[in-house]
């Protein structure tokens, strides 16, 4: 049986333009799964350091490397936006900030959380 389909079909992808309710959605997501990933990375670095002494030296050696540093706050980063917008989307199950114009602004003020939690956990990290 063959339907005709008469609504429009738009495939460039370059045109479509998300909201950026939208965008905070698909980055939270994002950043759950980059969460879950880390955190066996993480428990392995745990475990080694509370292995021995000599353990520990060599996960403060491995820690020290810029690049692993940079790693661990993008892992913090990622944390703390799955945290922030968690709560908004919590926020947003009880019944507020559900219009375009709040949500967009919830969305706005998350961001700018994350961004000085971004700040405090390169303090943290170096």
């Amino acid at each position: 049986m063959k339907v005709n389909k008469t609504r429009p079909v738009n495939l460039d992808l370059q045109t479509i333009r998300f909201p950026l309710t939208a965008i905070s959605s698909i980055l939270h997501r994002v950043s759950g799964v980059i969460t879950f990933i880390s955190l066996a990375i993480l428990l392995w670095l745990l475990n080694l350091s509370l292995s021995s002494p000599q353990g520990f030296a060599e996960a403060a050696d491995i820690v020290d490397s810029f690049f692993v540093k940079f790693v661990l706050w993008g892992v913090l980063t990622a944390l703390f936006y799955h945290i922030v917008l968690g709560i908004r989307h919590l926020i947003m199950d009880m019944g507020y900030f559900e219009e375009l114009e709040s949500g967009t602004t919830s969305a706005k003020i998350s961001f700018a959380i994350v961004a000085v939690l971004a700040v405090f956990a390169g303090g943290l990290v170096w």
